[in-house]
C-alpha cells in the first residue's frame, strides 16, 4: 500500500502542478470540472439513492448553470468585487456549519444522517465553492502576470500538504488530546498545532519564493492559520460522511490513495476559505 501511495503521488503531483500552471484557461476549467464531477459521483455513495446515475443529474445541471451565470473569462473573474463573490461566501458559511457538525458528531447526526436530500445538498455546498474558488484564484491578475493565480493555487496546495505532514508527525510524537474521536480517532489537538506551525512556515517561505504579495505579515499569518484549521476540519467532515455511510474510501480510482474525494477533502475546505480571505484582505 505504501509503495502504491508513493508511486501514485510521484506521478500525480507533477501532473497537477503542470495543469495548474500550463493549461490554457478554458482547458483548465474543463479539467477542473471533470475532477469536480468525479467528486460528485463519489459523493452519491453518501446519499441513499436507487440510481447514482440519476443522482448525478442535479450536480451536472448545477455546475453547468453556474458556468452560464458566472463569468468564465479570467479577466472578468479577476475583476469580481467582494460583493460579487457570493459563491466563496456560501462556501465559507457552509464550512462553519460543517465544522460544527463534525465536532459535535455523533449528536449532530440525529438531525441529518437519515435525510438524503440534506446530504445531497451538503455535496453541492462542498464541491461548487471548491470549483469556483480555484477558478477565482487562478484568474487573479491573469492578464498582467498569467502565473500569479497559478502560484496562489499552488501555495494553498503546499499549505495543505504541509499541514497534513506536520499534523501526522507531531500527532505521532506528542498527540494526547483527541479532536473528534467519534469521527477520526487519530487526529489530535497536538497534531493540529504541529500542522499549523509547519504550514505557516511553508506558506511564509512559499509566498516569499514565489513573490506572492500579502497586505502584511499579519494578514499572511491570519490567512494561513484560518486556512489550516479549515483544511483539517474539511478532512474531518468527509470522514464523518464516510463513517455515517459505512464507507472506508470514496473510491479506488487512485491506487493507494482511494478516491478523488479522499485526496481533495482538505482542499475543498481550504481553497474557498483561503480565496475568500485573500481576495478580501489583500
Amino acid at each position: 500500500m505504501l509503495k502504491q501511495r508513493i508511486i501514485t503521488a510521484v506521478i500525480l503531483a507533477p501532473l497537477v502542478i503542470a495543469g495548474i500552471f500550463f493549461l490554457p484557461f478554458p482547458a483548465f476549467i474543463a479539467a477542473l470540472a471533470a475532477i469536480t464531477l468525479i467528486g460528485f459521483w463519489e459523493w452519491t455513495q453518501f446519499v441513499e439513492t436507487k440510481s447514482r446515475v440519476v443522482a448525478m443529474i442535479v450536480p451536472v445541471i448545477s455546475l453547468g448553470a453556474s458556468l452560464c451565470f458566472m463569468p468564465t473569462d479570467p479577466q472578468a473573474l479577476s475583476a469580481l468585487t467582494s460583493s460579487h463573490q457570493g459563491m466563496l461566501l456560501i462556501g465559507g458559511v457552509w464550512w462553519l456549519v460543517a465544522s460544527a457538525l463534525a465536532i459535535t458528531y455523533p449528536r449532530s447526526a440525529v438531525g441529518w444522517s437519515g435525510i438524503s436530500s440534506l446530504k445531497y445538498l451538503f455535496g453541492l455546498l462542498t464541491l461548487l465553492p471548491f470549483f469556483w474558488s480555484i477558478l477565482m484564484l487562478r484568474a487573479v491578475n491573469y492578464l498582467e502576470t498569467p502565473y500569479h493565480g497559478a502560484k496562489l493555487v499552488l501555495l494553498v496546495c503546499l499549505l495543505v500538504w504541509a499541514a497534513d505532514t506536520g499534523a501526522y508527525f507531531s500527532g505521532k510524537r506528542f498527540g494526547k488530546h483527541k479532536m473528534a474521536p467519534a469521527v477520526s480517532p487519530n487526529k489530535t489537538i497536538e497534531g493540529l498545532v504541529g500542522g499549523a506551525l509547519l504550514a505557516i512556515v511553508v506558506t511564509w517561505g512559499g509566498a516569499a519564493l514565489m513573490d506572492i504579495p500579502f497586505a502584511s505579515v499579519g494578514s499572511l499569518l491570519f490567512i494561513a492559520v484560518v486556512t489550516v484549521v479549515a483544511s483539517v476540519l474539511g478532512d474531518l467532515v468527509e470522514s464523518m460522511f464516510k463513517r455515517v455511510s459505512g464507507i472506508k474510501d470514496s473510491s479506488q480510482i487512485l491506487p493507494g490513495h482511494g478516491g478523488v474525494l479522499d485526496r481533495i477533502d482538505s482542499l475543498t475546505a481550504a481553497l474557498p476559505v483561503f480565496a475568500l480571505l485573500y481576495l478580501w484582505l489583500v
